[in-house]
């Protein structure tokens, strides 16, 4: 065994040598749009080689070898996968001190390092990112708002909660209808939340589309801000016909939270990109036509 982890150590750091030594005799080349840190990134992912990734990364000697976010993008997944969550954050400061802007993936990464770590001042992190994506007019997607307002509300901040989601544009999803009742759940506004539940369970959705459902644990704070109230009798009737609809799925809320979500959008607007370019990204050459 420590013979191997000794052959493992001692490859990183033969990596590591080469990437210092090709950085110090191409670094002036150009190779038109080409980028060797989201290739190396990628090996580095591949190979669950966390270490070697936030090393290569925060090394001043290899400054302008990832100018670009993939590769931190790649790293911090792979740290947030391995549960180096102080290695992220590390990583998002650096992206910051070398002017890396960070990107849609980015945002939702950092915040899901925020959230998993769940104190206080990665709670502050977490908002001070959020303003500032705000306020340089980047796009924050939707995942990472909706986080966001777990996050808060995991930090009994319901005043903020309510202020992060109504930033949502389109709440028309399983996430968000979960964060909703949760919100108005803690926020006492229990008329509201049955509101939601039942308009779920009286859903006019086609035999083949699923209808909504909610978290286990979404229900049971409803049930016990219900506790004791007006709403408890009614609570209880309209929980038990979604558990007999099959709408209360055991999942906890954080399988949700951290469920990579997936969809054509992306697909369709790289392939369309393909299209429109008309020149090699490696050499900026024209491309011939057939």
């Amino acid at each position: 065994m420590q013979n191997t982890q000794q052959y493992e150590l001692e490859g990183q750091i033969g990596i590591g040598k080469e990437v210092h030594r090709y950085h110090e005799e191409n670094c002036n080349m150009a190779f038109g749009e080409f980028r060797f840190g989201p290739m190396f990134m990628r090996l580095c992912y591949e190979m669950g080689l966390a270490d070697l990734a936030l090393t290569t990364l925060t090394d001043k000697r290899l400054k302008g070898f990832f100018p670009d976010c993939t590769s931190f993008n790649l790293a911090i997944d792979l740290l947030f996968s391995k549960g180096h969550l102080e290695g992220v954050l590390e990583l998002m400061w650096e992206m910051k001190a070398q002017g890396v802007a960070f990107n849609k993936d980015t945002f939702t990464l950092a915040f899901a390092t925020c959230y998993k770590l769940n104190t206080p001042k990665s709670y502050q992190i977490c908002l001070a990112l959020l303003e500032e994506g705000q306020a340089k007019v980047r796009f924050i997607p939707r995942h990472a708002y909706c986080i966001a307002v777990a996050f808060a509300l995991k930090q009994d901040d319901v005043e903020q909660a309510q202020s992060i989601y109504s930033q949502i544009m389109n709440t028309d999803n399983r996430l968000c209808q979960n964060l909703r009742v949760l919100l108005l759940a803690m926020a006492g506004s229990l008329k509201e939340a049955v509101s939601v539940l039942t308009t779920a369970l009286l859903s006019n959705s086609l035999v083949f589309v699923k209808k909504p459902d909610f978290c286990q644990e979404v229900v049971d704070v409803l049930r016990e801000r219900s506790e004791d109230g007006p709403w408890r009798v009614q609570v209880e009737h309209l929980v038990k016909q979604l558990q007999q609809a099959g709408q209360v799925n055991p999942q906890r809320l954080d399988h949700l939270l951290y469920r990579t979500p997936t969809g054509k959008r992306k697909l369709l607007s790289f392939l369309k990109e393909e299209n429109r370019r008309t020149s090699s990204r490696r050499t900026l050459r024209p491309l011939l036509s057939e």
